[in-house]
């Protein structure tokens, strides 16, 4: 085994620029996932059988097909349909925001379900509308059981965040490989990316926990 970290010293700050485009794309994303995903779950558990259709084939299809082949078609075959010479990062955040919407309406749908049906049956006595009934009453309750998945979801767009690599975002793992690239050596650069994404996930891991259990206080 011939390792050396030392060579790579000079090049870490340059690979943990990486970390403010990654968290950048993953928030962007995350919250084009939240906000689709919520109108999709709305959809599904609504009373229009058209858009409950539409929002199943949705999550059929982005659920069923992998990651790096939609990023890859937003990013390759936008320009060719529609002319717009589409960047890196706007690919990504599309690609991985409606993949994270499909996955986010079933969290958010399954967190509707689990509310209590007698807060239905109380604001429907009580005369409030279905949309502020959803707004005011149903939605809060939900999204406060949800948290940890929701979390859980943002923490797996962080790890799955390095595939963007591959069309060329200038994020951790892109500059690890750009660095293996200058001195021909793979190990060490991806080994320290390796490390910081592990941190970086530990981190909104504790996050996570310290919000949740704020939330339990509150109860």
């Amino acid at each position: 085994m011939n390792l050396d970290f030392t060579q790579f010293v000079p090049n870490i700050p340059y690979i943990l620029q990486g970390i403010l485009v990654t968290l950048k794309f993953v928030s962007v994303s995350a919250i084009v996932g939240f906000v689709l995903g919520t109108i999709l779950a709305l959809f599904k558990i609504g009373r229009v059988k058209i858009l409950s259709w539409i929002a199943d084939a949705y999550t059929s299809v982005f659920r069923g097909t992998p990651l790096i082949l939609q990023l890859l078609l937003f990013y390759h075959a936008t320009p060719q349909l529609t002319g717009y010479d589409i960047s890196a990062f706007e690919a990504g955040v599309l690609s991985f925001g409606l993949n994270s919407a499909a996955y986010i309406s079933e969290i958010i749908r399954a967190g509707i379900r689990a509310v209590d049906t007698g807060q239905n049956e109380a604001a429907a006595a009580l005369g409030i509308p279905y949309r502020p009934m959803m707004k005011d009453i149903i939605l809060p309750q939900a999204m406060k059981n949800i948290l940890p998945a929701l979390m859980n979801e943002f923490i797996t767009l962080t790890k799955e965040s390095a595939i963007v690599s591959v069309i060329g975002v200038f994020d951790i793992m892109r500059r690890s490989q750009i660095v293996a690239a200058e001195k021909f050596k793979y190990f060490e650069p991806l080994l320290i990316a390796g490390v910081i994404y592990y941190l970086l996930v530990m981190v909104l891991t504790l996050a996570g926990k310290m919000v949740e259990r704020r939330m339990s206080r509150s109860d």
